[in-house]
C-alpha cells in the first residue's frame, strides 16, 4: 500500500473511526433527496424538509468545529442541504402555484 493510502487509513478521520463511518451513512440522505426530486411536489412534506434542512446547517457547523475537522461530514451536509433546499422550493412553488388556482 502506498504511504498516503495507509496514513489515511490510520489517521483520526479516516475509516477506523466513526468520523468516517457517520457521515458516509449520512450519504443516504442526500440520495434519498436525490431520488425523490422525480416524484411529484405534492409528496414532499415541507415541514420534514424543513427540519432536515436545519440539521444539515447545524451538523455543517458541527463538522467544522469539531477537532479533527470533519471534511467528509461538511460536505456530507452541505450536500443535503441543497439537495433539501431544493425539494423544499419544488413544494413551495406547488403550493403557490395551487393557490393560483384556487384564487
Amino acid at each position: 500500500m502506498s504511504a498516503r493510502l495507509v496514513q489515511f487509513i490510520n489517521s483520526p478521520t479516516g475509516p477506523k473511526t466513526t468520523h468516517f463511518w457517520g457521515p458516509v451513512a449520512n450519504w443516504g440522505f442526500v440520495l434519498a433527496a436525490m431520488i425523490d426530486s422525480r416524484k411529484p411536489p405534492e409528496t414532499i412534506s415541507a415541514k420534514m424538509t424543513g427540519v432536515l434542512s436545519v440539521y444539515s446547517l447545524l451538523f455543517m457547523r458541527f463538522a467544522w468545529m469539531v477537532q479533527p475537522r470533519n471534511y467528509l461530514l461538511l460536505a456530507c451536509h452541505a450536500s443535503n442541504e441543497v439537495a433539501q433546499l431544493y425539494q423544499l422550493s419544488r413544494r413551495i412553488s406547488y403550493d403557490m402555484e395551487q393557490k393560483g388556482k384556487k384564487s
